[in-house]
């Protein structure tokens, strides 16, 4: 495949299948080997989603970082064939996830549902402002923005529900501001 092919193509995520504990060093070993066959080109990120729990000992609560997935990292890449054994062969590897551990790419629902890809949400909603919901379960409702989390692409709004404002989190795609 020509490298005009190889820029043309789409990059998906694959989620591929670790031993416990060898996360990190999966991700590690996959960007070394990735150099060493000179297929840099074709790799866009590797991740292991984490999130922040709150774990109570000894009395005391602290905050941690747990994967969420655990034993499994999530690779987006431009793949082919030729790349099967490099990648299963990568120590710490145990295989693809997908029909007989062949790779089958995560689709954008499932990217967007486990929340993998986060991109910076760029918007001109800040605090104060007044929105109106333009998606889900409170669509057509209006409220005033509380907090904006650009990072997460989520933000607090206070609506009026049955007569008292009410904080709700939204995702930033799910508002549109009211130009007064």
């Amino acid at each position: 495949m020509s490298e005009q092919e190889i820029i043309q193509q789409e990059p998906k995520w694959y989620v591929l299948h670790t031993y416990s504990g060898y996360e990190n060093m999966v991700k590690e070993n996959l960007v070394m080997v990735f150099k060493k066959n000179s297929l840099t080109e074709r790799l866009f990120d590797i991740t292991i989603p984490m999130e922040d729990v709150v774990e109570e000992k000894n009395g005391k609560r602290k905050l941690v970082q747990r994967k969420m997935f655990p034993s499994y990292v999530f690779v987006k890449m431009i793949y082919d064939n030729s790349m099967w054994h490099i990648i299963t062969n990568t120590r710490g590897v145990t295989g693809f996830v997908g029909p007989q551990g062949r790779p089958l790419p995560l689709t954008p629902e499932e990217v967007k549902r486990m929340r993998i890809d986060l991109t910076v949400f760029d918007t001109n909603i800040k605090e104060g402002d007044r929105v109106k919901v333009t998606d889900g379960a409170l669509q057509g409702f209006v409220g005033e923005v509380e907090a904006v989390d650009k990072a997460n692409a989520k933000c607090r709004v206070n609506v009026s529900m049955f007569g008292r404002p009410t904080p709700v989190d939204l995702e930033l795609n799910q508002i549109e501001l009211i130009v007064e």
